[in-house]
């Protein structure tokens, strides 16, 4: 990627949490902003989550509201939930089209897209930004058992970024880390933030 390159970054929330938790660390996000703006002109940082209805402002609110304030356009949506043929409950949600959608608008107007996510559901993406003459990172792992990143968009991303050699740029500092909580699978560890002069670590 040409340090003059207009690039955006695509985060996909949950995919990035489970694999930086698959390597074993926490992702500081202002480092990690910091890291790309560093590298060339940064146009976005979306970042996408869904929200468990009943869990929107115990889990993931304070991650939203700093990133929010803090550089990254955040995109959000409530799961569904329903009951299959068994009488379980389930719970859908994805942010994929979204994604997808502000990709394809955003392809005339950068250069360089880094996707954060090992979803091989995004591959048709990847052709049709590359069709458009962007050139496509895709940040994940192969360090972990099993990968955590689908081999067709691995080979068809122009450049596969391990997430696992960016830990030390990117991760947080085990001294920062918050006192373990339970949180719902899907919520990644907190930053120490402030908003409006709040705390909003949790």
């Amino acid at each position: 990627m040409s340090p003059s390159a207009t690039t955006a970054l695509f985060i996909d929330g949950a995919n990035l949490y489970a694999t930086a938790r698959a390597l074993g660390f926490d992702i500081d996000y202002r480092r990690l902003l910091k890291e790309f703006q560093d590298r060339g002109a940064l146009l976005r940082a979306f970042y996408y989550t869904t929200l468990i209805e009943d869990q929107e402002y115990v889990s993931l609110r304070p991650l939203i509201d700093w990133l929010d304030y803090n550089g990254y356009t955040v995109v959000t949506k409530l799961t569904k939930e329903f009951f299959d043929a068994g009488g379980r409950r389930k719970v859908k949600g994805s942010m994929n089209i979204e994604l997808a959608v502000n990709a394809m608008e955003l392809a005339d107007r950068i250069d360089a897209m880094v996707l954060f996510s090992g979803d091989g559901d995004f591959r048709p993406l990847l052709e049709a930004v590359q069709r458009r003459g962007v050139h496509v990172t895709v940040v994940s792992t192969l360090a972990s058992q099993p990968p955590m990143v689908a081999d067709e968009l691995r080979r068809q991303a122009d450049a596969f970024l391990d997430l696992a050699d960016l830990k030390s740029r990117i991760g947080r500092d085990p001294s920062e880390r918050p006192a373990a909580r339970d949180i719902r699978q899907q919520s990644p560890q907190f930053l120490r933030a402030t908003v409006n002069g709040n705390d909003v670590t949790k």
